[in-house]
C-alpha cells in the first residue's frame, strides 16, 4: 500500500484524483498539469474511469490505455522538475473479480489505484449493472426502471458492492465512500440520517480501517452541492480514529483542481 502521508508534506498543494481526454473529463491533460503548476500544486495524479466489463459512456477502452500511458511519460519528460506526475487509475468495482483485484488491472503499472463503486445490481436482474452516481433526474428515473422505486434496496446494495471491494482489495484509496447519500437524500429525505443507515457507513469505515486503506474526503460536490463524501457529519470518526485521509477534488476541470480542497482541511484540523 502506498503511503501518501509519506509522499506529501502538510504545506502541499495536492491531488490525486484527476479526470481529462481519456474518460469524462473536459480537458487535456496537459491543460491539468499547466494549471496546477500556476496555483502552486506540487503533487498531481490523474485517474481516468477504468475500463469497464459494464457499457459505460464515462470510461476509458482498454484500447486508450497505451496511449494514456504514452501521454503520461511524455509529460513527465516535460513537466516532471515542476511537478509530481503520477500514473494512475478509478477502477470501477462490478462484481466479484471484476474490479481493482482483477489480474487486468493488477499488471497495470500503476502508481497507485482508487476503489469506487458506481454501478450496483438491478433490483429483478442481477446481470444488469446500473450507474447510480450523476445527476439526480437520472437517477430518478433510473429508480422507476431499474428498481421499481426501492431506495432501500439501492442504498444497501451500494454499500454491500463498497464492502466486497474492500474485501477484495488491490487498491489503495477508497473513492467516495457514502456517495450513494445524495442521490438517496434527495429522492427520499433525510435517509441518510436514519439509524440503518448510519450503521452501513461504519461498518462500511470500520472494514476500511482493517484493510489499512486510505480514506479520501472527496471534494466535487461541496461548492455545488454542500456535501463532501463522506458526509461532514463523519469527519469527526476519521479524526478520531486517526484514518489515513487525502483530500481530493475529484476535479474534470482544470480550474477546479482546488476546488472544496481548503475548506474541508481547515473542518478536519478544527476538529
Amino acid at each position: 500500500m502506498i503511503d501518501f502521508n509519506s509522499i506529501v508534506k502538510e504545506t502541499d498543494l495536492y491531488n490525486f484524483h484527476t479526470h481529462t481526454q481519456f474518460c469524462d473529463g473536459h480537458a487535456p491533460m496537459e491543460e491539468f498539469v499547466t494549471e496546477a503548476i500556476e496555483q502552486g500544486f506540487t503533487h498531481l495524479g490523474f485517474t481516468p474511469h477504468s475500463p469497464i466489463s459494464v457499457e459505460s459512456p464515462c470510461n476509458m477502452t482498454r484500447e486508450d490505455v497505451p496511449a494514456y500511458f504514452s501521454e503520461m511519460e511524455r509529460l513527465r519528460a516535460l513537466y516532471g522538475n515542476r511537478i509530481h506526475l503520477y500514473t494512475a487509475m478509478e477502477i470501477d468495482y462490478v462484481s466479484k473479480g471484476d474490479g481493482p483485484a482483477s489480474d487486468y488491472f493488477q499488471q497495470l503499472p500503476l502508481d497507485y489505484r482508487i476503489g469506487s463503486v458506481h454501478f450496483i445490481p438491478a433490483i429483478d436482474d442481477p446481470t444488469t449493472m446500473v450507474d447510480i452516481d450523476g445527476k439526480f433526474q437520472a437517477f430518478k428515473e433510473r429508480m422507476a426502471k431499474h428498481f421499481d422505486g426501492d431506495i432501500e434496496y439501492v442504498v444497501k446494495m451500494f454499500y454491500s458492492q463498497m464492502m466486497a471491494m474492500v474485501e477484495e482489495g488491490g487498491f489503495d484509496i477508497v473513492g467516495h465512500m457514502d456517495k450513494i447519500g445524495y442521490n438517496a437524500s434527495c429522492y427520499h429525505e433525510n435517509i441518510d440520517e436514519e439509524p440503518w443507515y448510519d450503521k452501513l457507513v461504519i461498518d462500511l469505515f470500520e472494514n476500511i480501517m482493517d484493510h489499512h486503506l486510505t480514506i479520501e474526503i472527496n471534494t466535487k460536490a461541496w461548492l455545488q452541492r454542500n456535501r463532501y463524501y463522506p458526509n461532514l457529519k463523519y469527519f469527526g470518526m476519521l479524526k478520531r480514529f486517526n484514518a489515513p485521509v487525502v483530500i481530493n477534488s475529484d476535479t474534470h476541470y482544470p480550474t477546479l483542481l482546488n476546488s472544496g480542497r481548503s475548506e474541508a482541511m481547515k473542518l478536519m484540523q478544527v476538529l
